[in-house]
C-alpha cells in the first residue's frame, strides 16, 4: 500500500512540474515549413502556442493552410493553440496581440526568406524582416517578454572557399539582401540584450529540408523534377557544397533554445557534415528510383560555393546533436511528397473552377 501511495505522489508530483514549466510561446510564421514543425512539437509537449502569419503569397498559401491543418491536428481538443492572420509589420494589430496574449516566450521564425529571391525584390525583403523583428523586439520591450528566439541564416556568412563556418568569423560581407536583413536582426539583437537585458539567442539555420519542405528551395524543387521526369537545373557544375540539415534536427535545436535563455547569443544549427550537391542528388535519386536528366546552367552571383556549419557552441550550450542522415532525411521527405503533397495538389487542382472533372492519378 505504501508502494501505491508513493507512486501515486510521484506521479502528481510530475504532473505539477510539467504544467508549471509548459509556456505561452508567441510563434511568429507558424504556418511555414520550420514554424509548423515547432508548433507541432510545442503543443504535443503540453505548450501553449500562439501563431502569427500573414499567409503571404511568397509561395501557395494553400500549403501554408494546410502545414495549419497539422498544427491544428497536434492541438487536439486542448484549446491550447491560437492563430492570427496578421503581418509583423502591423504595429498595432501585432500590440493587440501583445495586450490579450500573457507570452512568456517569442520564438521569431516569420521572415522573406531565400537568396535570389531577395535580389529581385529587396523592398519587400527590408520591410518584412527588417521592420518586422523592430516590431517584434519593441513589443517585447513594453510587454516584458525577455525571452527571444530568433531565426538567423547560414547567408550571413557570404562567401567561404573552404573550412568550417564559425559564429566568431569575421562576416562583414554579405552577398544577398536577404543575408544582409538577417545580420540585421543579429545586430539589433544585441542593442536590445545590451539596453533591456533581454535574452536573445539568434540560431544561423544551414540549408533545412524535409516534410513540408518550401516549394521554393532545391531539395524540393529537384525531387519534384526528379518524380515527374523533369529537368534539373543546376545553376553551376554541381560542385556547390551545402550543409543539408534535417527539419526535425533543427526543430530540436530551436526548442532547446526556447527552454534555455542563454542571455546573448548566436548559434549555428546545421548537420555539421556537408554534402557535394552532385552526391546529394544522387541520394535523392536512389530514393525516388530514377535517374535525374540535369542541365547546367551558369552560377548565380549570390550564390556561395559552400557551407559548413561549425555546432560545437550549440552542442555545448544546448546539447544540440543532429541525428538524421541524408538518405534518412530524404527518405522522410519523398514519403511526404507522395503521400501529403501529391494529394494537396490533386485535390487542389480537382476543386479549380476551371477543372469541373480532373481524374488524379498519384
Amino acid at each position: 500500500m505504501n508502494r501505491v501511495y508513493f507512486l501515486l505522489i510521484v506521479f502528481f508530483c510530475i504532473k505539477s512540474v510539467s504544467f508549471i514549466s509548459a509556456k505561452k510561446i508567441l510563434l511568429t510564421g507558424g504556418a511555414g515549413f520550420i514554424g509548423s514543425h515547432v508548433a507541432e512539437f510545442l503543443l504535443e509537449r503540453g505548450d501553449a502556442v500562439v501563431i502569427l502569419d500573414n499567409l503571404n503569397d511568397a509561395y501557395d498559401t494553400s500549403l501554408k493552410r494546410y502545414n495549419l491543418s497539422r498544427v491544428e491536428l497536434a492541438n487536439g481538443d486542448k484549446n491550447a493553440l491560437k492563430i492570427y492572420e496578421v503581418d509583423i509589420c502591423d504595429i498595432e494589430a501585432v500590440k493587440q496581440i501583445f495586450e490579450v496574449e500573457k507570452l512568456d516566450v517569442i520564438c521569431h521564425l516569420a521572415a522573406r526568406a531565400g537568396v535570389r529571391a531577395s535580389i529581385d525584390d529587396p523592398y519587400e525583403y527590408s520591410r518584412t524582416n527588417n521592420n518586422g523583428i523592430i516590431t517584434i523586439f519593441e513589443m517585447a520591450r513594453m510587454f516584458r517578454v525577455n525571452h527571444i528566439v530568433c531565426a538567423s541564416s547560414s547567408s550571413v556568412y557570404g562567401v567561404r572557399e573552404h573550412g568550417l563556418f564559425s559564429e566568431d568569423d569575421a562576416i562583414e560581407y554579405q552577398t544577398s539582401i536577404y543575408g544582409v536583413t538577417k545580420r540585421f536582426g543579429e545586430l539589433l539583437g544585441y542593442v536590445y540584450h545590451r539596453l533591456y537585458d533581454m535574452s536573445i539567442t539568434n540560431l544561423r539555420f544551414f540549408t533545412v529540408y524535409g516534410p513540408r519542405a518550401r516549394i521554393d528551395m532545391a531539395p524540393f524543387i529537384f525531387m519534384d523534377a526528379l518524380h515527374h521526369n523533369k529537368i534539373i537545373t543546376i545553376h553551376g557544375d554541381g560542385s556547390a557544397i551545402r550543409d543539408f540539415t534535417y527539419v526535425r534536427d533543427i526543430v530540436n535545436g530551436i526548442v532547446k533554445a526556447i527552454d534555455r535563455p542563454l542571455g546573448y547569443q548566436i548559434l549555428n544549427l546545421g548537420r555539421g557534415e556537408p554534402i557535394i550537391l552532385s552526391d546529394f542528388i544522387a541520394t535523392m535519386e536512389n530514393i525516388v528510383g530514377k535517374k535525374a536528366c540535369i542541365h547546367y546552367g551558369p552560377e548565380y552571383m549570390s550564390d556561395v560555393p559552400i557551407t559548413h556549419a561549425n555546432i560545437s557552441k550549440a552542442k555545448d550550450l544546448l546539447d544540440y546533436q543532429p541525428l538524421v542522415s541524408i538518405h534518412a532525411g530524404l527518405q522522410h521527405m519523398y514519403d511526404w511528397y507522395k503521400n501529403e503533397y501529391l494529394a494537396i495538389t490533386c485535390k487542389k487542382k480537382c476543386n479549380s473552377p476551371e477543372n469541373n472533372i480532373v481524374v488524379c492519378h498519384i
